[in-house]
């Protein structure tokens, strides 16, 4: 009989230790990081902003599930500035020839997705991530080192190739809705033209109409796109521990939009999603800047922020609580935009 009870009081010690150090597991496991990113996506075209034409359903549930941000600004309007301000957390015009499109970005400035993969994260990308421009000027090696990490064909592959004992930080790149466009593309997707906002600066006409909603039918081709990633998460068990971010590097692809300093030109949507860290539901009114999200998903991974990242961290603002920089104000800009203009070295 004693040789029963103690077979199981030593069970139930396994058993207590097993489930201690599951729980512990738990705590300690750190959030994965999706980042997706459009081409010339702006500001407000997301029905979450109001806009009764374009269908962003991925974005709206982001929205619903997290936090809207209702003014998100990059750092300037233009893809490669503006992606090199988001990889480093800097603000552009700190970056030399990256503050430029068709620039380089030199490997002196740590990006967050390198900082990660140190950090013993699984780091990979698809589509347009950095760019463009010339990434061995800056001493990067297309192919085998990229600023955003290892190329995937797609965030399928990359699932099924990842370290499923690593957390992972992926950067989901579409050439979405950048231009040419398929004229009629929008008209024949339902459109209803009578109900597209045409901005006050254009001429109100069918012409303006139907090129608007052929850039709205790539905004609802990229959303998609963004919704199987969703799904992928979903069905492998990580939605709940994966911080999704979805934005656009600048703003549409318009006269006063992209390349130009007017609001049209640097606003861009923002949702993040991030399980049982946000509340549902949550709206942020202050100006935030995409360069934000570097020390945020650093912060997140529990990885020292590098000093020289000029943005802050949102992670006060994700948890609920008072930003802890004043958020009244927001700074943004524009360089000679390209290499050409620079004066000569």
């Amino acid at each position: 009989m004693n040789g029963v009870r103690w077979i199981s009081v030593v069970v139930l010690m396994c058993v207590v230790g097993v489930l201690a150090e599951s729980n512990l597991s738990a705590a300690e496991k750190k959030p994965n990081i999706v980042f997706c990113i459009a081409d010339d996506w702006g500001w407000p075209h997301a029905s979450a902003y109001g806009d009764r034409v374009v269908r962003t359903p991925t974005f709206d549930r982001l929205v619903d599930e997290g936090m809207l941000f209702q003014n998100a600004f990059v750092s300037s309007p233009s893809c490669t500035p503006s992606r090199n301000a988001i990889l480093t957390g800097q603000h552009f015009f700190r970056l030399e020839h990256g503050g430029n499109l068709w620039s380089h970005l030199d490997t002196k400035y740590p990006v967050y997705p390198l900082l990660l993969e140190k950090a013993g994260y699984v780091v990979g990308q698809e589509g347009k991530s950095w760019g463009p421009g010339k990434l061995d000027e800056g001493g990067y090696e297309p192919g085998k080192l990229e600023p955003a990490g290892k190329r995937y064909k797609n965030f399928a592959e990359f699932m099924s190739n990842r370290d499923k004992n690593q957390p992972f930080c992926y950067w989901q790149g579409s050439s979405d809705p950048h231009r040419p466009y398929v004229v009629g593309t929008g008209v024949h997707a339902g459109y209803d033209l009578s109900q597209v906002d045409v901005p006050e600066f254009f001429p109100d006409n069918d012409l303006v109409r139907e090129d608007i909603v052929d850039y709205y039918f790539e905004v609802e081709r990229y959303d998609k796109l963004i919704g199987t990633v969703v799904k992928a998460l979903e069905e492998a068990g990580e939605l709940e521990n994966t911080i999704i971010a979805m934005t656009g590097d600048h703003g549409f692809p318009f006269p006063r939009g992209k390349g130009n300093l007017y609001e049209y030109g640097s606003h861009v949507p923002l949702a993040i999603r991030w399980g049982k860290e946000i509340k549902p539901g949550s709206v942020y009114e202050d100006f935030v800047c995409l360069g934000d999200l570097a020390p945020t998903f650093l912060e997140a991974a529990g990885v020292k922020v590098p000093e020289e990242m000029t943005y802050h961290s949102l992670m006060p603002i994700l948890k609920g609580k008072p930003s802890q920089v004043d958020r009244s104000s927001i700074v943004y800009g524009r360089e000679r935009h390209v290499p050409s203009q620079m004066p000569p070295s």
